[in-house]
């Protein structure tokens, strides 16, 4: 017997949504608020109900699928009731018949009208002048890909065995402190990538159990670390600068030559706090509250800029979505723009393009030395393009750009540890 899933698995399924509260005239305006081009023209004669009210308002439980044609066959062949009511078109409208009725909707008019209510709520929990951006702005940055020189989005082509089983030679850590979620997501990006990946967790590095020395890579991963407690990583950095052991252990990492270091998000904000990635400097970078003064997350268009960074190299002049989940990820930047190593900009400078208020735009930064980069967007989830909200050729990419900076990372490894 057929079921959604298998529609879906034998990619019969375009899109889908499920009818419940609004009704169904909801669900199908909903469906057309993510794009910013077409719309749809349904006709409700099929239907068993008369009623109109009824049919647009009722909110019982029901599934409106866009699929392929050969899906018709196969629903035709199940047990499963279903009704054909339209299809999509070229026009910005939502066309609505039956029998003498009339609707002609204009969508983006009633996307207006269902942002306007969460920008009420948005005013009582943010800076109202924000709140106003967000609202006016979302409209205004749309999402837009230029992906790097010949991506075709194949895993073959980065050299990744899923079926992978022996050893690599090439070692890289993850870093963990207590609250840390987002480990898992990254030990499978280097292990794709081609890594053999070992688990480090601070009370490893306080007790003296590892000292990292047959590490080249290492990635301090997002998350919570101690609860955020005394704000973002402020604890996590206080556990190696505090512990003489965890302290010996990472300044002697970063002392080598053949190493290279990623911190996303909380790591980020650790790197920040531990002064790794412009040591030098009387003023090192810091990161604040968001501008919003609330935790932000959203997916979002970033560009990389023309860089050195061993990991981002490679994606120069891209322009991608990326995931951002943080509540303190505004980049305090004292200096000149030129005093930096910025390799990876929001693409759009207004809130909430930048979802921080980060100086410069800036969405990563570099060391000078191009390899140690302290990103705040979760490049781990954003990985597989399933991962995107939006995503260009979806159905033909396995793997999504964000591949390339663990790749970049294991060929520079490879070379140094020959």
């Amino acid at each position: 017997m057929i079921s959604f899933s298998t529609l879906i698995h034998d990619d019969l399924v375009l899109a889908g949504h499920d009818v419940a509260a609004g009704g169904l005239i909801t669900t199908l305006l909903e469906m057309n608020f993510p794009n910013r081009s077409g719309g749809m023209e349904i006709d409700l004669s099929l239907l068993p109900e008369s009623d109109v009210v009824k049919i647009l308002f009722a909110e019982k439980p029901a599934v409106v699928l866009q699929v392929k044609a050969a899906a018709l066959s196969a629903l035709q062949a199940s047990a499963i009731v279903f009704y054909p009511i339209g299809k999509p078109t070229s026009h910005r409208q939502l066309s609505v018949t039956q029998e003498d009725l009339i609707l002609d909707l204009n969508i983006a008019d009633f996307r207006n009208k269902w942002s306007h209510t969460s920008f009420l709520l948005d005013a009582k929990q943010t800076l109202p002048k924000l709140a106003k951006l967000r609202f006016t702005n979302y409209t205004q940055q749309p999402l837009s890909y230029t992906y790097p020189q010949g991506f075709d989005g194949k895993l073959r082509n980065y050299g990744i065995d899923l079926d992978r089983k022996s050893s690599s030679g090439l070692r890289a850590a993850i870093i963990r402190e207590k609250g840390v979620n987002g480990d898992r997501e990254m030990a499978y990006a280097l292990w794709m990538a081609g890594f053999d990946v070992k688990d480090v967790h601070m009370t490893d590095l306080i007790a003296g159990r590892e000292d990292l020395t047959d590490i080249n890579f290492i990635v301090f991963v997002g998350g919570f670390s101690n609860s955020d407690v005394l704000g973002s990583a402020k604890g996590w950095a206080g556990s190696f600068l505090y512990n003489p052991k965890a302290k010996k252990v990472i300044d002697d990492f970063y002392d080598r030559d053949d190493t290279l270091s990623l911190g996303v998000c909380n790591g980020c904000q650790l790197m920040m706090g531990l002064k790794k990635i412009y040591p030098m400097d009387t003023h090192h970078p810091q990161l604040r509250h968001n501008l919003s003064g609330k935790f932000e997350s959203a997916f979002i268009n970033v560009t990389i800029q023309p860089n050195d960074s061993i990991l981002l190299h490679s994606l120069s002049g891209s322009r991608l979505g990326i995931w951002v989940a943080h509540g303190e990820g505004r980049f305090d930047l004292k200096s000149n723009e030129n005093a930096y190593k910025i390799p990876m900009k929001y693409s759009y400078d207004a809130f909430p393009g930048n979802p921080n208020g980060s100086s410069f735009g800036a969405a990563a930064l570099s060391s000078k030395d191009g390899r140690h980069l302290a990103m705040m967007p979760h490049l781990e989830r954003s990985l597989f393009p399933w991962n995107w909200s939006h995503h260009q050729n979806k159905m033909a990419h396995e793997v999504s750009p964000w591949i390339e900076p663990f790749v970049n990372a294991r060929k520079w490894v490879a070379k140094k540890v020959k």
